[in-house]
């Protein structure tokens, strides 16, 4: 028989994702959509939130509203949430997901962009998840859930501040999931392998370790609604992933870097396919839309 926790309804939940017009925050509205929450995804792509908005909120019961949301700005996260609790009911979900990952050797990253990802990927998070805790304190009741990734748990040559940026959050997420012990609030954080989304596109990976390591959208999605059902500091995605990075981090130093060339994670972000990238990297750069 299923624990309490594991067969938590999600009917009726409101829910709210940053950087939902696209990716995993798109997948993720749309699974929680499919569990019977209702939903408000922000985005900085106001036309493109609004979009998306309207195409989920196709499927007969569903209720979603797309808003605008730069989470770099506190008073534009605070608006969104407010916003998001005037038009759905009180929060019970955060998922923070935007986030950026421009690829290079970190010694050619200029200064501008290294604020940029630590804005988004860190401080975003840290805002997000200040102005959601002090909603679901009042009630006792809330989950705040964190994307981070694998990254975070080991370096890549190639993704340096984005690596910091989410040793960030995996740290942050773990000490405020401690601090909420017993107090009927949750925290965790979501740590994904390699996503089929234009973030990641053009790895330069073995096909071996591509089928290893990356996952759909939908895969994070599903693994983010289950985290609602638990009450556990970290999730990763696949979970089958854990255990490899847990072992090599155990090897000695020469064995490590063998495990680096064999996976190709040596070159993977240091040596990508450039059109890929280069596509990516002016979305970032040019329009200034995280994830």
């Amino acid at each position: 028989m299923a624990r309490k926790s594991e067969s938590l309804s999600l009917s009726g939940k409101v829910v709210a994702i940053t950087g939902g017009a696209r990716g995993i925050g798109r997948a993720t509205a749309a699974a929680f959509l499919d569990a019977g929450a209702v939903v408000a995804v922000g985005d900085i792509d106001v036309e493109l939130v609004v979009k998306t908005a309207a195409e989920l909120g196709a499927k007969p019961g569903s209720r979603v509203v797309g808003l605008p949301l730069d989470v770099t700005d506190r008073a534009s996260f605070a608006a969104f949430l407010d916003e998001a609790e005037a038009q759905l009911g009180p929060l019970d979900v955060l998922v923070n997901n935007a986030g950026i990952m421009p690829t290079g050797v970190f010694a050619d990253e200029a200064e501008s962009m290294t604020d940029r990802i630590l804005d988004i990927n860190v401080r975003g998070v840290i805002t997000g998840s200040r102005l959601a805790l002090q909603r679901f304190a009042s009630r006792g009741s809330g989950h705040l859930i964190n994307i981070a990734s694998l990254a975070g748990t080991a370096g890549m040559p190639g993704l340096a501040t984005y690596c910091a940026s989410k040793h960030a959050v995996v740290g942050f997420t773990e000490a405020v999931h401690l601090e909420l012990v017993d107090t009927g609030v949750r925290a965790t954080a979501v740590l994904p392998g390699v996503v089929r989304t234009e973030l990641s596109a053009g790895a330069n990976m073995p096909e071996w370790m591509m089928k290893v390591s990356t996952v759909d959208p939908e895969d994070v999605a599903a693994a983010i609604v289950a985290a609602l059902r638990r009450n556990r500091p970290m999730v990763t995605v696949p979970k089958s992933l854990t255990l490899i990075i847990r072992m090599t981090l155990m090897m000695p130093y020469p064995l490590q870097r063998a495990m680096a060339r064999l996976t190709g994670a040596d070159i993977a972000f240091t040596k990508p396919d450039p059109a890929a990238r280069e596509i990516y990297h002016r979305r970032i750069t040019g329009q200034g839309f995280p994830q």
